[in-house]
């Protein structure tokens, strides 16, 4: 019955190829985007996510902080940015980052996440303080900071090579950098979309230099605007290409655009079809990217359970103050899952939960609790 279905789908010839662990090209990335067959294409990233990391679905304790909503890049799909000198803008000082940390005092936290807007008025000494603020307050957390776009505009103030910047966050407190700012690696999408950015071949420059400084990053894209199926493909195989030259991208996020509150808010909202197909399609095309994200804040938590089928087997975390983008709606901006409400998400999709920390460290605990899950009775049953 799954050959037929497989051979009726068309797609027979990926399915050997998937089971040969041979590299999908540019072709067949379009071909999976074409194709109407979503549950073939599901059930091929389920194989390869099962390949990697088995029935494992990993969270992690998390909180995001955004320092700054000021921005100069007025890119079009930003609901978040207030541009300079506009009276909703805010700066957080290093006293204010910390009192976001306080009411978490005595609480596992593995991950504070902190990226802001492009604020030209602050200088290179205020990122290193507030680094060395969180650091001082919570030195036992892995503190991820600053996508390619904010590092770019450190390297300005800072008056120095990037790669001396690195060494001095580095110090401060940087351990690793968040994926976002790469969108849609298009000139045309660039051009329309958010043309005061950094551009596609300098976000590329930036990743290199932080992945030869030591440090991680995740990598993104951001899909449901104005991209094509072309301009996708093209995206998640210059990341591959980058991932083959510098190994130092940790996981993959799919990031569905809100058009809500943004310039192109006469687009539609994605679909869960379409989410999934998203995820599917990078774990299927970045082969050597061990982990693929569902970012359960902006697919909402059912579909990002449905993709622990469909290639992803991380679900993020707690997210405690997620300010970007708000895709489960409502009047405010604090939206935080539970440890508890994860684990119930991840039973509830017939996988093992296991707690990991920002490098996929699994701690001492978690390993424990999910070898009981796996030989007690409710896991044997689901």
């Amino acid at each position: 019955m799954l050959k037929k279905t497989i051979d009726a789908s068309g797609l027979a010839d990926l399915h050997e190829k998937v089971l040969r662990q041979e590299r999908l090209t540019h072709d067949d990335g379009k071909r999976l985007y074409e194709t109407p067959h979503l549950t073939v294409v599901g059930y091929l990233a389920n194989l390869v996510r099962e390949r990697k990391n088995g029935g494992r679905a990993y969270y992690i304790k998390n909180l995001h902080i955004n320092y700054t909503n000021v921005c100069n890049k007025l890119c079009k799909f930003c609901s978040f940015y207030a541009p300079p000198k506009d009276e909703r803008g805010y700066v957080l000082s290093p006293e204010d980052v910390v009192n976001r940390l306080r009411p978490y005092d005595g609480l596992p936290l593995s991950e504070v996440h902190m990226v802001g807007g492009i604020n030209p008025q602050l200088p290179f000494s205020y990122y290193l303080e507030v680094l060395q603020a969180i650091k001082e307050e919570r030195p036992d957390v892995h503190l991820k900071a600053f996508t390619m776009i904010e590092l770019a505009q450190l390297e300005r103030v800072a008056k120095k090579p990037l790669a001396e910047a690195l060494m001095d966050l580095k110090k401060a407190g940087l351990d690793s950098c968040p994926g976002g700012g790469a969108e849609v690696f298009s000139d045309r999408v660039h051009e329309e979309l958010f043309r005061a950015k950094l551009d596609n071949q300098g976000w590329f420059d930036v990743a290199r230099t932080v992945h030869l400084s030591g440090l991680r990053s995740n990598a993104t894209m951001l899909y449901g605007h104005i991209e094509t199926d072309e301009e996708k493909v093209r995206h998640l195989i210059h990341m591959r290409e980058l991932q083959d030259e510098t190994g130092g991208f940790l996981c993959f996020i799919p990031l569905a655009f809100d058009p809500k509150n943004t310039e192109l808010d006469h687009l539609p909202v994605t679909t869960g079809e379409q989410n999934l197909r998203e995820i599917a399609i990078s774990r299927l095309l970045l082969d050597n990217f061990d982990h693929i994200k569902a970012f359960w804040i902006m697919i909402t938590p059912p579909i990002a359970q449905t993709a622990m089928w469909y290639g992803a087997d991380d679900i993020d975390g707690t997210v405690a103050h997620y300010e970007i983008t708000h895709a489960l709606g409502g009047d405010t901006h604090h939206q935080q899952l539970s440890e508890e409400e994860l684990l119930v998400l991840i039973k509830e999709a017939h996988r093992d939960p296991v707690e990991r920390d920002t490098l996929y460290g699994i701690p001492e605990e978690s390993k424990q609790t999910t070898v009981l899950a796996r030989s007690g009775p409710d896991m044997d049953a689901s």
